[in-house]
């Protein structure tokens, strides 16, 4: 009897050290078969795009942004800016100041780029990187992540997990939504589809195409290279640069646009205030004017003196004849 309570007892710990396991490697593998339970819950797009801005709303907050004069923020107000309204949803665009080289969209319409990706890309690239990211929006790659991620921290919360609507995240879980839209994982088929969005894109608004083959080698060499921990982030979720930068050299050159790309110069500084010199010039005018007229008041008393002269010498003569 004392041996069945021993078995007993021993079955119940390695059942519970089995529930422990499986609780401390609830990866995505697990995630992925329970998910089936939240699959259920309505996650429209509205959903996306306000679970997307309260994420990103944070990311802000904790993240150095530049300010409406700094260069950067001039900068792509300028080459950006007037590219606010996409299908279905707005963007708005900030600058992080960070080196890291990375830019992201999310389902809110909001664009955050990287100072670091501004400070490799001329605007043509920029636009190319920039448009490749609204791809992901437009083809609702975006919506999806945050589903995904909401989804996966719902699994986390055993409330959220078993309501059918989208419940209030915490703090915490709001922060990890935001990593996992940093970090979003698309597939090859999806990224293709988002540079061929921001080909499109470009040669519809007029812009050179072949600078999305630029940016695509600009990237790959860097993985390659000393800077590679830069782009470590990036690379994570936009893998295959090289072979990307192959194909849209195909594209243009299907289209007969393909020229080598010539990378432009990059300005990231805000213009210098030009000097005025209206008080200077004005100042000098009344010099001037001064001077002409002490001129002019100088000939007018060299003329008096000399009719002075003049009356006294026929007053002179005038004299000398009546004596005589």
């Amino acid at each position: 009897m004392k041996k069945k309570f021993i078995i007993v007892g021993l079955l119940f710990t390695a059942f519970g050290l089995t529930k422990m396991t499986a609780q401390i490697n609830f990866g995505d593998k697990a995630i992925g078969a329970v998910q089936k339970g939240v699959t259920g819950f309505t996650f429209s797009n509205a959903d996306a795009a306000k679970l997307s801005k309260e994420a990103v709303d944070k990311l802000d907050a904790e993240h150095e942004i530049a300010g409406p004069t700094d260069g950067y923020t001039l900068r792509l107000n300028r080459v950006f800016g007037k590219h606010a309204a996409g299908d279905g949803f707005t963007l708005n665009y900030k600058v992080y100041k960070l080196k890291e080289v990375n830019a992201f969209a999310t389902a809110d319409g909001s664009v955050r780029v990287y100072s670091g990706l501004m400070d490799i890309m001329d605007d043509n690239e920029l636009i190319a990187v920039i448009g490749h990211e609204i791809g992901h929006v437009a083809n609702n790659d975006s919506r999806d992540a945050i589903r995904a991620a909401y989804q996966k921290e719902a699994l986390m919360d055993g409330a959220a997990s078993q309501s059918v609507t989208v419940a209030t995240v915490t703090d915490s879980q709001l922060g990890k939504i935001g990593s996992a839209i940093i970090d979003s994982k698309y597939s090859r088929k999806q990224e293709s589809e988002a540079d061929l969005f921001a080909y499109n894109f470009m040669k519809k608004n007029g812009y050179n195409v072949n600078a999305e083959e630029s940016a695509f080698r600009i990237l790959a060499k860097m993985s390659e290279g000393a800077q590679a921990s830069f782009i470590d982030q990036m690379m994570s979720s936009h893998p295959d640069s090289q072979k990307r930068a192959d194909d849209a050299k195909k594209r243009a050159e299907k289209d007969g646009l393909y020229k080598p790309y010539v990378q432009q110069k990059i300005v990231n500084t805000a213009p210098t205030a030009k000097k005025t010199t209206t008080a200077k010039k004005k100042t000098t005018t009344t010099k001037r004017n001064k001077r002409y007229f002490l001129n002019y008041k100088t000939q007018q008393i060299s003329v008096c003196w000399v009719c002075f002269f003049i009356l006294i010498h026929e007053k002179l003569e005038s004299s000398a004849l009546h004596k005589h």
